[in-house]
C-alpha cells in the first residue's frame, strides 16, 4: 500500500492538553499546524485525570480562557486540602492561599479541541501514528500514521511529541546522536485509575481535596466535581509491588457513608510519569511536551499545568526556527531551559522526596506528613521546599517523637533538594555546558541515595 503524503510546518501528536496548546500557538503565530489523534472525534478528550487544577491563570492566553472555565469547571470553589491519617483517621486541613478548581476532563478536552480548531489549526482523528520519519543526518523529519485504515506520511519542520507517558515516538526515533533525555524507565512512572461517582447527598468537602496514603507507595484521592459527582482515584508507584488498583479503591469507598447508593459513571485508567523533567526535551526537528517529557508534578500527579505552559513555550522558542528552516537541537534548546529554570526546578527538588520515600515504610511516611505544620507540608508538594520558625520546628519534634531519625534523614534531603533546585536555576543557556551540567546535578543526586539508602532512580 502506497502511503499518501501531507506536509506542514507543525505536526503534533496527541490531542491532550500539551498537544492541543501547542497546535493553537503555533496557528495563532500563522504557522500550518496540525494534530493527529488516534481517538474518534467523539472520544477525543475523554482521558484519565484527577481534574484538580489551581485555576485559570494556569493556562497560556491562546484560546478563550473565560469559555473554557464556564463549560469545564464544574468546581471552582476548592479552598483547601484533607490529609487523611489511614491508621488514625485524623485529619489534617490544609487552607489554600488562592481557590482552586475541579473540572470535568471530558468537556475540558472538547473546549481545547474546539478552541485549537479556531485558532486555525487542523485535527485529525482516527489517526494512529506508528513510526517517525527521520533523514540521513538523524533530523525527525515527520511521522508515519494509520488514517482510516491508509498510510499516511505527515512532513513537517517540527515534530510536537505530546503523545503522553511512555511515547511510542520517543522508541521509534533513533536519538542517540541528540541530548534528548532516554533515561527513561517504566519505574519512573506511576499506575492510575479512577472512576466518576455520582453520590445521593452532597459531601461535606465540596470546597476540597481529599487525600488518603494507601497501604503502598500511593494515594486514593477524593476530587469533587460537583457536590454530588466526585472524582475517586488511586496511584502507585511502579517501583513498587503492583496494587489491584479498582480492589483498592472499592474497598475504600465501602468504608466511606458519603458513596452509599452511588452511581459510577465512567472509569478509566493511566500511567504517568512521577519522575523528574526530561533532562533536554528537544532534538534535530523534534521536541516533547508534557506529560510526553515529564512535566508532571511528581507528589501529586497534576499534569494539566505542565502540559499547558511547556507546549507554548515551545512552539514560541520554535516559531523562528521553522520558519528559517533551521530546526536543529541548538535552535531549539532555550525551551529546555525555560522549562528548567521555572516549574522544572520545583519538580526535581519534589522527585528529590519521592525518592526519600521509598526508602521508608507508608506507616513511617503518614506519621511524619500528619505532623508536619500544613503550610509546610503544601510548600513541600508543590514548591519542592520547606521552612519553619523555631516555634514550628519544636512543635514538629514533639508530635514526630519516635520517628527523629527519620526526621534528621528528612532535614539532611530537605536540603539536598534545595542544593538540587538551586542547581536547576543555572541550566545552560546553551548545548555547550549540558554535560558538565549534568555531571553536577548527578553528584547532588549520588548525596541523596547516600543519605536516603534509597536505591537509584536514574
Amino acid at each position: 500500500m502506497s502511503a499518501a503524503s501531507n506536509s506542514y510546518d507543525i505536526v503534533v501528536v496527541g490531542a491532550g492538553t500539551a498537544g492541543a496548546f501547542a497546535a493553537a500557538t503555533a496557528a495563532s503565530e500563522g504557522l500550518d499546524a496540525v494534530i493527529l489523534e488516534r481517538k474518534p472525534e467523539e472520544e477525543a478528550g475523554h482521558i484519565a485525570c484527577g481534574d484538580a487544577i489551581k485555576g485559570k491563570s494556569t493556562f497560556p492566553d491562546v484560546i478563550d480562557l473565560d469559555y473554557l472555565r464556564e463549560e469545564s469547571f464544574t468546581n471552582q470553589n476548592i479552598r483547601r486540602a484533607i490529609f487523611e491519617n489511614p491508621k488514625t483517621g485524623e485529619e489534617l486541613d490544609v487552607p489554600f492561599g488562592q481557590a482552586g478548581a475541579v473540572l470535568d476532563r471530558k468537556r475540558y478536552g472538547e473546549v481545547l479541541l474546539e478552541e485549537t480548531e479556531r485558532s486555525g489549526a487542523a485535527i485529525h482523528y482516527d489517526t494512529v501514528v506508528q513510526d517517525v520519519v527521520q533523514d540521513d543526518d538523524g533530523r525527525v523529519t515527520g511521522v508515519r500514521a494509520k488514517r482510516k485504515g491508509d498510510v499516511v506520511t505527515y512532513e513537517a519542520e517540527l515534530t510536537v511529541d505530546a503523545a503522553g507517558a511512555l511515547s511510542i515516538l520517543q522508541d521509534k526515533a533513533d536519538l542517540r546522536d541528540a541530548s534528548f533525555d532516554t533515561n527513561v524507565s517504566y519505574s519512573q512512572f506511576c499506575s492510575a485509575y479512577r472512576e466518576v461517582v455520582e453520590v445521593p447527598e452532597p459531601v461535606d468537602y465540596d470546597d476540597a481535596i481529599v487525600f488518603k496514603p494507601t497501604e503502598e507507595l500511593g494515594y486514593l484521592w477524593y476530587f469533587p466535581r460537583t457536590d454530588t459527582e466526585i472524582n475517586a482515584g488511586l496511584g502507585f508507584q511502579m517501583t513498587e509491588p503492583p496494587m489491584k488498583l479498582v480492589e483498592v479503591l472499592k474497598r475504600d469507598m465501602q468504608q466511606r457513608p458519603e458513596f452509599d447508593g452511588a452511581t459510577v459513571k465512567d472509569k478509566l485508567g493511566a500511567a504517568l510519569p512521577t519522575r523528574r523533567p526530561y533532562d533536554s526535551a528537544v532534538a534535530d526537528g523534534f521536541v516533547a511536551v508534557g506529560d510526553a517529557a515529564g512535566h508532571v508534578n511528581p507528589t501529586t500527579g497534576g499534569g494539566i499545568p505542565g502540559a499547558a505552559k511547556s507546549a507554548h513555550w515551545a512552539i514560541k522558542r520554535a516559531i523562528d526556527a521553522v520558519v528559517e528552516g533551521d530546526v536543529t537541537e541548538e535552535r531549539l534548546w532555550a525551551y529546555n531551559n525555560d522549562v528548567m529554570t521555572d516549574f522544572g526546578k520545583r519538580f526535581a527538588a519534589m522527585d528529590v522526596y519521592n525518592i526519600w520515600g521509598t526508602a521508608h515504610e507508608v506507616d513511617d511516611l503518614t506519621d511524619i506528613i500528619t505532623a508536619l505544620p500544613g503550610q509546610q507540608l503544601v510548600n513541600a508538594m508543590t514548591k519542592g521546599e520547606t521552612s519553619m520558625s523555631l516555634r514550628l520546628k519544636l512543635k514538629t519534634l514533639v508530635d514526630t517523637y519516635g520517628h527523629w531519625d527519620t526526621l534528621i534523614e528528612l532535614y539532611k534531603v530537605r536540603r539536598i533538594a534545595n542544593d538540587l533546585k538551586d542547581h536547576y536555576e543555572t541550566y545552560p543557556s546553551r548545548p555547550g555546558g549540558f554535560e558538565t551540567w549534568l555531571e553536577t546535578r548527578d553528584s547532588i543526586m549520588d548525596d541523596l541515595y547516600a543519605v536516603s539508602g534509597a536505591d537509584p532512580k536514574y
